[in-house]
């Protein structure tokens, strides 16, 4: 049997009603399992499950506080979704469901507040230029490296030393398994939705454009998944 399952659907472990992000001790797990490896500058970023619904890093490199979050979303919950949601069929919202409750479809972040502000998971989540789309949050990161100003800039900011750890943005996407959202030699993020600038509307406005944003979710997330049980 493999060490990870990429078709293992997070919310079946996970009590009714609570968040798998804090709940599915498999989810977990799997985030142990998954990034606790070497980093690009050779040193070894291990971590624990010892702290309850978090994973735990603390060596030279600091002290990190971490926790999972999603990164596909169907937004059939978002309220000003409903007109486009209510047009596709139940069955294609189940699967692209289903979809994203696979590992592939989770990161982590660091989770500790500083100095009592918003963390990554809850900026990206309220800010209506980036609506917890990951894309969006990926393109912010490699401007974070860039030391270029983005929506999320100043909460990047204040989680530099976590950043820090990958050298640069192709070390961040590496690590993660991201490459499958990068085009043009870590130049580029290949965007769900049609992107020019933060100024433009972050949701898709017609179920035309719903249809393109899930397909694309889609390929990433099972491509990611590919790369997940092949780095296993």
């Amino acid at each position: 049997m493999d060490i990870i399952d990429v078709s293992f659907d997070v919310f079946s472990d996970t009590p009714d009603g609570k968040d798998p992000d804090s709940y599915s001790p498999t989810l977990r797990r799997y985030h142990k399992l998954l990034w606790s490896k070497q980093l690009p500058n050779g040193e070894y970023f291990d971590l624990n499950l010892d702290k309850p619904r978090l994973l735990y890093h603390y060596s030279e490199l600091g002290e990190f506080h971490l926790s999972s979050d999603a990164i596909g979303h169907t937004f059939r919950a978002f309220k000003k979704m409903t007109h486009i949601i209510e047009e596709i069929p139940k069955e294609v919202m189940d699967d692209f469901f289903r979809l994203c409750s696979t590992i592939g479809a989770y990161m982590i972040f660091p989770s500790k507040q500083v100095n009592k502000k918003m963390t990554i998971n809850a900026s990206r989540g309220v800010s209506h230029k980036i609506v917890d789309r990951f894309d969006l949050t990926l393109e912010c990161i490699r401007l974070h490296y860039l030391n270029i100003e983005s929506p999320l800039s100043e909460t990047l900011n204040r989680y530099s030393s976590f950043f820090s750890l990958f050298d640069n943005f192709k070390g961040y996407v590496d690590f993660f398994l991201l490459q499958d959202l990068i085009v043009d030699e870590y130049l580029t993020v290949k965007f769900w939705h049609p992107f020019i600038n933060f100024d433009k509307p972050a949701l898709p406005l017609t179920v035309d454009e719903y249809h393109a944003y899930r397909i694309n979710v889609i390929d990433f997330i099972k491509s990611r998944n590919n790369r997940i049980k092949n780095s296993v």
